[in-house]
């Protein structure tokens, strides 16, 4: 028997919450379906915990290699002999580390959405919503085809929809969730063109045997895949940018990047589901599990390189200007987020070529910590003072100590400060990116004293500065809402001692990196040096900030201003798209189209009205038509024919 015969029930579990909550709940459930569906997710999150002890310590490796195991597999859609379309679940060291990821940090915000949503009129809805999301990502991670991975990439999608629109009744939210939905599947067309262009030359939907078929130079599908071309451009490259495309808008990558920042109009839970560990990762995870092609097609990794600094470096600055907290942390995440794409960037494969490729997992993997601890401890912060602006906040250590401290040690692992685990993460980052291109390491070590900056200007604003005064103070919130802080702060520290490399590399082996205590002095200076600045600046009330901004001019105001890329889509969208192809084609559509079936409908009346006469119902008439059409057919055969 399959050891593993137990893992469907990891996706299943949520979705059958999904499904209780989504046509029970209102009814019946209104009260106790957080319960239900912190319930059901406990006991996945188990299941993970077991997968992944199993996997990494007991049957996994093989050797000294980690395996990739098919743990479920089966048929779903047969269309010929050679064409079919598989379910399955594969197990290898990503895919189990998502697993983990994944559950726990959607655990910690079904629980601390259990104080947090507590009275709202569609509780349950919320949690189905939840266990919906849950459920799509578990099995986008654990896909074992590109087909499979596209169905669960679409319902992740639908499902972030309904929770940033969750609050359906203010326009802002409608608004938000109608943008990331149409923005991403701008982004997933292109996703879906490279799934055809790969699964066409690679001559199956199977990861690994795709991967096979066109990464081993001998193959014809290598040869017919890299001989094959569009505009100069290989289709092996075509079909890898695509995929990268689908990842970019899934991810919030530069020039995708518009819906993240009003995605915020979701709940604030909801935010740490979907900007920490889940959602935004889905484009990393995409590009890791095509890594062996990715690696051997240097255009399409300069594209992933380029795409991912500049991100980082773009991201940094907004975040520097921002005054919603909430909107601090989504360029926040898009900035790491860049980080963990460039690490792939600057990657190849075997052994220490292979640290880029390790060391964006490992991010990954930190970050879903201590990024959901920020997102929590912000939602803690919104439920005490009812504003997400940094204006109405300071001082408010002396009212929440527990979110105080836990948000503290996310902001000193986001900076990476030593002992702390996104410092460990970083740092791997950063030694990759300083082996491949030197200026991509100056970006991200700038990007790096950004991220200090920005996020201790967040902390000292909510937390020092000026004292709030708290109307109706209710405490932290409940101990649901208190618990995952203090579990995530855990991690947010905790977490970076793992021996990362010891279990995912890009062949499967252990990978030993070594710690250079002189490469960690510039990055680690920079990163005090962003929280002196923002100390000196915003831990007490005075109006450096306002000098600064009216210093820095014109960049400021672009930079607060997100630097007009909003409004940049909004014109191509309005005043080119709409102007130059909607109205031309709304008046071909409404002239020329329609008048064309309006004429054919009206020579068709005309006609039914000349001839209606025909079928009168008179009998007469009828005689009439007869004998006349007889004395037609004589006169005929009179006249043709002749003796």
């Amino acid at each position: 028997m399959n050891s593993y015969s137990y893992t469907p029930l990891i996706p299943l579990l949520p979705f059958a919450g999904f499904v209780i909550l989504g046509i029970f709940g209102r009814k019946y459930f209104n009260k106790t379906g957080g319960l239900i569906g912190t319930g059901l997710l406990l006991i996945s999150a188990i299941l993970s915990l077991y997968t992944a002890y199993q996997y990494f310590f007991v049957n996994g490796k093989v050797g000294d290699t980690y395996q990739t195991i098919t743990a479920v597999k089966f048929t779903w859609l047969t269309f010929s002999q050679h064409v079919s379309i598989d379910m399955g679940i594969i197990l290898d060291p990503i895919s189990v580390m998502m697993l983990v990821v994944v559950t726990f940090v959607s655990l910690m915000v079904h629980i601390f959405s259990l104080g947090y949503m507590h009275g709202e009129e569609r509780f349950a809805t919320y949690y189905a919503f939840l266990g919906l999301f849950t459920f799509s990502m578990l099995g986008l991670v654990v896909s074992s085809n590109l087909f499979q991975i596209y169905m669960f990439w679409e319902l992740v999608g639908v499902s972030s929809y309904l929770l940033i629109g969750y609050y359906f009744d203010r326009p802002s939210a409608v608004a938000a969730s109608k943008k990331a939905f149409i923005v991403t599947r701008f982004a997933d067309l292109g996703f879906l063109i490279g799934i055809l262009v790969l699964a066409f030359y690679g001559e199956s939907l199977d990861f690994a045997t795709i991967i096979k078929n066109l990464s081993t130079a001998q193959s014809t599908q290598f040869v017919a895949i890299t001989s094959a071309s569009f505009l100069g451009i290989s289709a092996i490259t075509w079909g890898l940018t695509l995929v990268f495309m689908g990842g970019a808008g899934k991810s919030a990558m530069f020039p995708l990047h518009i819906w993240l920042p009003d995605a915020m109009e979701g709940p604030t839970p909801v935010s740490a589901l979907i900007h920490a560990a889940t959602m935004v990762v889905a484009g990393v995870y995409l590009v890791a599990r095509l890594f062996p092609l990715f690696a051997i097609n240097e255009s399409a990794l300069e594209i992933v390189r380029v795409v991912g600094v500049t991100s980082a470096v773009f991201a940094a600055i907004i975040a520097c200007t921002q005054t919603d907290i909430k909107r601090v942390l989504a360029y926040s995440t898009m900035s790491q987020i860049g980080y963990m794409m460039f690490a792939l960037g600057v990657s190849s494969t075997g052994g220490e070529n292979g640290l880029g490729y390790t060391a964006s997992m490992f991010h990954l993997f930190t970050h879903a910590f201590f990024k959901s601890l920020l997102f929590l401890g912000a939602g803690a912060v919104i439920h005490m003072v009812h504003s997400n602006d940094m204006k109405d906040m300071g001082g408010l250590r002396k009212h929440m100590p527990i979110t105080h401290i836990s948000f503290l040690v996310a902001c000193l692992a986001i900076a990476g400060v030593p002992f702390f685990s996104g410092f460990f993460s970083k740092e791997e980052i950063l030694l990759a990116a300083y082996h491949s291109s030197k200026t991509v390491y100056v970006l991200a070590l700038l990007t790096s004293g950004l991220t200090a900056f920005y996020m201790f200007r967040l902390y000292f604003n909510i937390f020092w500065n000026k004292d709030t005064e708290v109307h109706g103070h209710h405490g932290e919130g409940t101990f649901a809402m208190k618990l995952p802080l203090i579990l995530l702060a855990v991690l947010a520290f905790g977490a970076g001692y793992i021996p990362f490399g010891q279990f995912v590399s890009t062949d499967g082996k252990a990978l030993e990196s070594e710690f250079h205590f002189l490469f960690s002095v510039a990055p680690v200076a920079l990163g005090f040096l962003g929280i002196a600045i923002a100390a000196w600046m915003y831990a007490k009330p005075n109006d450096k900030p306002q000098r600064v901004a009216t210093a820095m001019g014109g960049l400021y105001k672009a930079a607060y201003s997100k630097f007009y890329i909003d409004e940049i889509y909004l014109f191509i969208t309005k005043k080119i798209i709409f102007n130059l192809i909607g109205r031309p084609a709304a008046w071909i559509d409404r002239n020329i189209i329609d008048g064309m079936m309006n004429g054919i409908a009206a020579v068709t009346a005309k006609t039914a009205a000349l001839i209606k006469g025909l079928q009168s119902g008179k009998v007469q008439n009828y005689a009439l038509y007869f004998f006349g059409g007889i004395a037609a057919l004589l006169i005929m055969f009179i006249y043709f024919w002749r003796p």
